[in-house]
């Protein structure tokens, strides 16, 4: 207990950039892993993560905590969504009865938010459930190998120091637990985890951030301080934080991932298959989503959102004068990035196509009129109907290619992160610009073949259903990562793909959730 206490009292260390380092270090990246988004007190017989993808990455980690690297040291980077704070749905008990922070109307409903104490409660029953992974983590420290974790937009609650405190605890007490950890050592371990609430940088060689502040449905409006306008206890909550919470988590059967992509029509039909009553109950929950996100865009408008921006930016300028990076290249960085949809009343009616069907609607009401007021078959009434049928097509064309602008042919980002890491690569000079957030496992030279952009992919996958020829349609996990060494004519680097026993080289087409 006394090594804890003084864990607890120890300042978090954040690590962001390295401009001119002399790169001594075997980098090993990888990203979204989501731990923790299958516990779901609303729904505990659905849908379970694979268990197989966690002895995979516990299996990798001892690979590499025994393999000797080319640097002087392995350090593990994880590029955003390790654990998935929004994604898991814990209802306020046991724990909850001491909580600071006095659970809201919503989070009795939908479970705990994502207030420092209630992410530190989400936090430990995550590190239960997935025993083997923490072990693992905390053996690879204990070898003498760093930690670096980089924010998500899973796993923002990584900005409170309590829940960074809550994750170094864990992992101490594992590592002593297993006998790897004595008092005198408990410093120089803790010293080897950092927390990066932006990005990781190592000038020349690699820069790496989760991505999804180029996702307008995930992004963050203050980054470095992402806090709710209306309650700074809280985090403010992101598109597609309210649409798990408010429609996918209660509802049985939906899966974490791929709400995004549904249309009105794909919700109404879901919510058909569950029956009048479960049609009833879907479209409420939809309803009270369209109405949270509307109460979030008011919020945008007011004075603490002023407040929280001020905030942001001296955030920025202490993080500039940290890693000597200039607070214009900050600025350039943060250009680069997309508002969220929140702050848009356009943009939340076109995500969730309310603006195309109150066109339709509108169509169908005008034709209905002409129809019965219009002289019966009188060419009055066919010019009419036809004059509203091209309003219709002209308005539904508009919107879509709005829609197709704002969040890509098929709302995903794979080829705005390979943009936008060009840009990057220009502003933090890198060989390689590392992103996940899309689960796409890719590739790809950018800045005139002056740098390569990796996106590495996820380790998240459902449990495969009893039915082989089911199982065969459900997506899996590339595994993937990136291994990058020091050597003397430069980094060298691998992609790579964990094969089971080991290790292999990565050269499938990516991967999407379906």
């Amino acid at each position: 207990m006394r090594l804890l206490e003084g864990l607890r009292q120890r300042r978090v260390m954040e690590v962001s950039s390295t401009p001119c380092p002399s790169f001594d270090e075997s980098l090993l990246i990888l990203s979204d892993v989501h731990l923790g988004n299958d516990l779901n007190d609303l729904d505990p017989d659905g849908i379970r993560r694979s268990e197989k993808v966690d002895t995979d990455l516990a299996s990798l980690l001892a690979h590499y905590r025994g393999t000797p690297p080319a640097g002087k040291r392995w350090r593990l980077v994880i590029a955003g969504d390790f654990i998935d704070f929004i994604g898991m749905t814990i209802l306020p008990r046991g724990d909850a009865a001491a909580l600071d922070t006095e659970p809201s109307e919503e989070e009795r409903e939908h479970g705990l938010g994502n207030a420092s104490d209630h992410a530190r409660v989400k936090l430990r029953a995550v590190a239960a459930r997935h025993r083997v992974v923490f072990d693992a983590l905390a053996d690879f420290v204990a070898e003498g190998h760093a930690l670096t974790i980089v924010h998500g937009n899973h796993d923002v609650e990584f900005h409170w120091d309590g829940v960074k405190e809550e994750m170094l605890a864990l992992l101490l007490e594992t590592a002593v637990a297993r006998g790897h950890v004595t008092h005198g050592g408990a410093d120089a371990y803790q010293g080897r985890i950092e927390f990066a609430p932006w990005f990781y940088y190592v000038g020349g060689v690699a820069y790496v951030e989760h991505g999804h502040q180029y996702d307008t449905l995930c992004s963050t409006e203050n980054g470095l301080a992402p806090l709710s306008p209306l309650d700074p206890r809280r985090i403010a909550r992101t598109f597609s934080d309210v649409l798990l919470r408010w429609v996918v988590r209660p509802t049985r059967g939906v899966p974490e991932y791929g709400h995004d992509k549904m249309g009105l029509v794909d919700y109404v039909l879901l919510g058909a298959r569950m029956g009048f009553g479960g049609l009833v109950r879907l479209f409420v929950r939809y309803l009270s989503a369209v109405v949270e996100l509307f109460r979030l865009r008011r919020a945008h408008l007011s004075e603490a959102t002023r407040a929280l921006r001020q905030e942001h930016e001296r955030r920025m300028g202490l993080l500039a004068e940290k890693t000597r990076l200039g607070i214009e290249k900050l600025r350039a960085l943060a250009a680069l990035q997309v508002p969220p949809v929140t702050v848009s009343a356009e943009k939340i009616l076109a995500s969730l196509l309310l603006d195309r069907l109150a066109v339709g609607l509108l169509a169908t009401a005008a034709i209905a009129a002409v129809v019965l007021f219009a002289p019966y078959h009188s060419w009055i009434t066919w010019a009419s109907v036809a004059a509203v049928g091209g309003a219709w097509a002209l308005a539904h064309r508009y919107f879509s290619s709005r829609r197709r602008e704002w969040f890509g042919e098929k709302l995903d980002n794979d080829e705005t992160l390979a943009e936008r890491a060009g840009h990057l690569a220009r502003l933090f000079p890198a060989a390689f610009v590392v992103m996940g957030h899309t689960h796409s496992p890719a590739m790809v030279p950018v800045a005139e073949g002056t740098a390569t952009y990796v996106n590495v992919g996820s380790w998240h996958e459902a449990e495969p259903p009893a039915d082989p020829e089911q199982a065969a349609h459900v997506y899996r996990a590339a595994r993937t990562h990136l291994v990058i060494h020091p050597a003397p004519s430069g980094p060298v680097a691998q992609f790579l793909a964990w094969d089971g026993g080991g290790p292999r080289t990565f050269s499938d087409g990516p991967q999407r959730d379906s």
